[in-house]
């Protein structure tokens, strides 16, 4: 009998760690549409930040508090929470999902964003934040994108920023460029992981996939395959605390699909 209540607590301790772990993101089915198609843009939520490091579903965000909005080209924000459908069949199992017709050429923006305070053995205020891109244009075969807006930050107090474009020039062999900002401000030393879809990064650092930025806070990657790749930083403030919570845990994401061609290579 010792024995079983020692497990099931063991279980139980396992359980709320890995809870504490989990990262939202968001993620569409392609990267390249044509002008005044559809895209379904999800939002999910996986245990991708646990010891596990890979990139699977765990359980289903609660919308309470939550953004998901989408920045057209030209500028216009759309909210996307109330055109959210449930695919999940049960209350924590599948993820959200939308449907956006992209009416304007150029980079669209997805971004979301979440400050809650949780409580998986002790309180913590957590605060998750994640972006994603898509491309519009009115032939495939010549996409283009002038503007400079996708490498803008958005003001979420953690955040991934793509240096390098996040759709065009992509593929095996071309870097993915990114920086981490911390309140605006380059951060050192973030650990970045870039996750393949399928892949579970080694314990410790994996030095195939896990990178340190530099003082400009800035890391590069350089995928060898088309695959979805979802790129993660966190960071915990043991200083931000108060009478309700006991530190602030921080994390972000950027899911980019890197197609195995270049769309601007062929």
């Amino acid at each position: 009998m010792r024995f079983r209540l020692l497990s099931l607590f063991v279980l139980f301790v396992v359980a709320a760690s890995s809870a504490r772990a989990h990262d939202t993101w968001v993620e569409t089915n392609t990267s390249v549409i044509r002008t005044g198609d559809a895209v379904f843009i999800d939002l999910k939520l996986g245990n991708h930040g646990n010891e596990h490091r890979d990139f699977k579903l765990a359980s289903k965000i609660q919308l309470d508090g939550c953004s998901l909005d989408v920045v057209m080209p030209n500028g216009i924000k759309l909210d996307l929470l109330p055109q959210l459908a449930d695919v999940g069949y049960a209350p924590n199992e599948g993820y959200w999902t939308a449907k956006l017709v992209g009416p304007f050429a150029g980079t669209y923006l997805v971004s979301h964003h979440i400050d809650k305070v949780v409580n998986h053995g002790k309180p913590v205020r957590s605060i998750k934040s994640a972006k994603t891109f898509f491309l519009a244009g009115v032939l495939l075969d010549k996409l283009k994108d002038d503007s400079t807006h996708w490498k803008e930050p958005v003001g979420h107090p953690l955040e991934i920023v793509p240096v390098s474009h996040p759709v065009l020039f992509t593929g095996p062999g071309m870097p993915v460029q990114v920086k981490v900002l911390w309140h605006g401000q380059p951060m050192k030393d973030a650990r970045v992981s870039f996750i393949p879809q399928g892949t579970v990064l080694k314990e410790g650092f994996d030095e195939t996939f896990e990178r340190k930025t530099g003082d400009d806070g800035t890391a590069s990657f350089t995928p060898k395959t088309g695959n979805r790749y979802l790129i993660v930083t966190h960071h915990k403030a043991e200083d931000e605390k108060t009478a309700e919570y006991e530190l602030t845990s921080y994390s972000a994401t950027l899911h980019l699909l890197i197609p195995e061609v270049c769309p601007c290579c062929q």
